[in-house]
C-alpha cells in the first residue's frame, strides 16, 4: 500500500505529486494495465509467435 506523510503546511498539490511519483516508481500502474485484460495461456504464446514473426520479417526486408 502507497502512502504519502504530510509535512506540516504542505499543499494539496505537492502531496499529490508525491504521491503520483511514488505510485510510477512502485510499478502499481504498470501492473494494473497488465491485469486489466486477462489472456489465456494458449493467447499468450500465439501473441508471443506473432511478433516474433514480426520482427523477423522486419529485419529480413530492412
Amino acid at each position: 500500500m502507497t502512502k504519502v506523510v504530510a509535512q506540516p503546511g504542505e499543499s494539496i498539490e505537492s502531496m499529490l505529486r508525491k504521491f503520483n511519483k511514488k505510485v510510477a516508481s512502485e510499478g502499481i500502474m504498470m501492473e494494473i494495465k497488465k491485469r486489466e485484460h486477462y489472456l489465456k495461456p494458449s493467447l499468450k504464446r500465439q501473441q508471443k509467435i506473432q511478433m516474433a514473426r514480426k520482427k523477423y520479417i522486419a529485419r529480413k526486408f530492412k
